[in-house]
C-alpha cells in the first residue's frame, strides 16, 4: 500500500482524526480540539493510504529556540511498518535549527524515541488538568 504524505490540513476529515487518536491509542480528543491544536501548530504531517488517514503528528515551535513534537499517532494496523519513524523524522527535519527539540511520549514508547536519537529530559515538569489521572497513567511522578 503506497503512503501519501502531506503537510496541508485543508482536506483533513477531523472525525477521522478523532478515531485515529482514540485507536492509536492517544486518548479521546474531539474533532474540534484536534482541529484547533493542528491549526495552531507550526509543523504538521498527515499520512494516507487508499483507505484514508493512517498517521498524523505535529510540532509546536517558536521558530528558533524550541520545537515540541507531540501527538504522533499511527493506526494500529500500520504500527511497526516505519510510518511512525517517518512521521517523527519529518517533524525533526522541519524543526532543524531550533536549539532544542522536545518530545512528549506516552508511557511505554520511550524506547522507540530513544532509537530516533531522543534522550530523557531530566528536568521536565508538568501540570495536568487532571493530575490524579496523569499519575495513574504513568505521565507524572514525584521524582
Amino acid at each position: 500500500m503506497p503512503i501519501t504524505w502531506t503537510d496541508q490540513q485543508d482536506n483533513v476529515d477531523w472525525t477521522e482524526m478523532e478515531t485515529l487518536y482514540r485507536v492509536a491509542p492517544l486518548g479521546n480528543k474531539s474533532a474540534d480540539l484536534l482541529r484547533t491544536v493542528f491549526t495552531n501548530s507550526r509543523y504538521k504531517f498527515f499520512a494516507y493510504d487508499e483507505k484514508g488517514l493512517v498517521a498524523a503528528g505535529r510540532a509546536l515551535s517558536d521558530g528558533a529556540d524550541c520545537s515540541y513534537i507531540c501527538d504522533v499517532a499511527v493506526m494500529p494496523e500500520h504500527q511497526g511498518t516505519g510510518i511512525g519513524r517517518e512521521m517523527v523524522s519529518r517533524l525533526v527535519e522541519a524543526s532543524r535549527g531550533h536549539k532544542k527539540i522536545i518530545l512528549y511520549s506516552v508511557p511505554g514508547k520511550e524506547g522507540f524515541y530513544r532509537k530516533l536519537g531522543f534522550m530523557r529530559l531530566l528536568t521536565a515538569m508538568a501540570i495536568f488538568a487532571n493530575q490524579a489521572e496523569a499519575i495513574e497513567k504513568g505521565h507524572l511522578g514525584d521524582a
